[in-house]
């Protein structure tokens, strides 16, 4: 019986890995016919069942296997997820405590309770749990790496660049770490990594993802140092690599901004039969241009808790458009089309019950996924009280500060100077339009004035948002709560203004682009 058991186990597993998941499905229900009390069959069953959007039947399935195994942590963490995945956030905090407790000393079993803490933002138990698991396996670079992540996120910069410091002892072309050991810090003459970085560019021997990453490293550290001409050579590289490597149309997101602005003419008639919750407060705009830093004063009072970055709003505008066009997978000009169609009330319904996990216990929430910008038009309908802050900087340092990012998978326009001129043309021309169709509506933010005038433009954006005055907003670098942007480590500093002016030590390298800017009628050098 083990053995023919085993043997179907294993089927089951290689369709799995094959992503025949109706096959899959098939065979694992024979599995677990044949031994109810095999744990790891009712673990994999969960695992399809998710795949094919079956979740509660997921749920079902998880709870089986906690059943035949009530100690195992894998079972344990499988119910955790699954439960997240039906948006029982407690009770699925309270698996992946107990899923700890089963784990003993596994630094394995430990690794993925974090992973887990981590796609829940929680961010503090992930740290925990990471520290368990290096104290039991303190030479795992895999390990080092993701303490070093969340050490990031909860503002322990130095403990974070030791742990990169390792890695790279450990592992010396893990990439990744050098790129972000670089960010955490102002890098000085006494104390760079430079001749290190140069060294391994020279000696070659990286695939072209380990080229650009010590590029940007590179340019970072060039850039604190001040040798500007040199910091541009390795960013211009390193960008140059990135987008040879993307498979990137960038039509596809100029096409969207004329299909939304043919879709939404005007805005809503009134009144607007939305869903009636003031709770959320959208951050929107380009990524890189002070969103994090309008969310942590936004966050530091004591009515708003920070979601961060959600997809949610993308989400329920997916699937309103498959309800509504009759598809499965709708191509993006008929959503865009469908969505003037929508139940508006309906789409904000299901956006807020998206939110529920991550919304947290505050009155008010920020969702700051910078993209919610192409939504304006949507959001005003579904969720007619809610705020919308557009967080805007002069043109060319927005440009510059998302050209000098290595991003992980998102904003592919930004490797190339024409199509970064291309995307931010689009995007100022859907803003303008959302303005003048909707006046009043979107609170208009200038990072520029926000550096010069703290205390003035965090009262008026609070006021804006129905919020009274907290001290707390101004002291905003003493939020203890953790961030998982790009500027983790620049949200634990007072406000600084060296950031405002950065790009002008490139404004010859980024003349072209000026040029593009101008041509379609923007003003460069005006603030936000």
């Amino acid at each position: 019986m083990t053995a023919a058991r085993d043997a179907l186990y294993r089927e089951v597993v290689r369709q799995v890995q094959a992503r025949n998941w109706r096959e899959a499905d098939a065979r694992c229900r024979e599995l677990n016919s044949a031994d109810a009390e095999f744990a790891p069959g009712w673990l994999l069953a969960s695992v399809i069942a998710q795949h094919l959007d079956e979740h509660e039947r997921a749920l079902q399935l998880a709870e089986r296997a906690v059943t035949a195994a009530p100690d195992d942590s894998s079972a344990l963490l499988r119910l955790a997820q699954c439960l997240d995945g039906l948006r029982r956030r407690p009770e699925a905090l309270r698996a992946a405590a107990e899923a700890e407790r089963a784990s003993g000393d596994n630094p394995r079993a430990l690794a993925a309770i974090g992973r887990f803490y981590n796609k829940t933002d929680e961010h503090f138990r992930a740290l925990a749990v990471y520290e368990r698991a290096c104290r039991q396996a303190p030479d795992d670079p895999g390990l080092l790496f993701d303490r070093a992540v969340a050490r990031r996120f909860v503002g322990q910069l130095e403990g974070a660049e030791a742990d990169y410091d390792r890695v790279i002892e450990l592992n010396p072309k893990h990439y990744l770490s050098y790129t972000n050991r670089s960010k955490l810090r102002t890098q000085t003459p006494d104390r760079n990594h430079v001749g290190v970085l140069e060294q391994l560019l020279e000696l070659g021997g990286a695939d072209a993802n380990g080229e650009a990453r010590l590029c940007y490293a590179l340019a970072k550290e060039y850039a604190d140092l001040g040798k500007y001409a040199e910091s541009w050579t390795k960013l211009e590289r390193g960008a140059r690599l990135r987008r040879q490597h993307l498979k990137y149309d960038i039509t596809a997101d100029l096409n969207t901004v004329n299909w939304l602005i043919e879709a939404f003419p005007s805005g809503p008639l009134q009144p607007i039969a939305g869903a009636p919750s003031d709770a959320p407060i959208f951050i929107v705009g380009l990524p890189r241009a002070g969103s994090t830093l309008v969310e942590r004063i936004l966050s530091s009072h004591s009515q708003v808790h920070a979601a961060g970055e959600l997809r949610h709003f993308t989400l329920a505008v997916v699937t309103a458009a498959r309800r509504t066009s009759g598809l499965d997978d709708p191509p993006l000009q008929r959503i865009v089309e469908a969505s003037a169609q929508f139940d508006f009330a309906a789409l904000g319904r299901d956006y807020l019950a998206r939110c529920q996990p991550a919304a947290g216990d505050a009155p008010r929430f920020i969702d700051k996924m910078p993209v919610n910008y192409l939504y304006c038009g949507l959001i005003r309908r579904a969720l007619p009280n809610a705020r919308i802050v557009h967080v805007a900087r002069q043109p060319l340092a927005a440009c510059y500060a998302m050209y000098k990012v290595l991003f992980l998978d998102a904003y592919p326009f930004s490797y190339d100077l024409d199509e970064l001129a291309q995307y931010y043309i689009a995007y100022r021309r859907l803003m303008d339009h959302w303005h003048r169709t909707m006046p009043g509506v979107i609170y208009e933010l200038s990072y520029e004035r926000l550096v010069a005038d703290q205390a003035g433009e965090t009262q008026r954006l609070l006021e804006f948002c129905g919020l009274e005055w907290q001290d707390a907003c101004l002291d905003f670098h003493l939020n203890p709560a953790a961030s998982t942007t790009e500027s983790a480590h620049q949200v634990r500093r007072p406000i600084y203004d060296s950031a405002a002016n950065e790009w002008r030590h490139y404004a010859t390298q980024l003349a072209g682009l000026r040029a593009r800017l101008e041509a379609a009628g923007i003003a460069v050098e005006s603030p936000g």
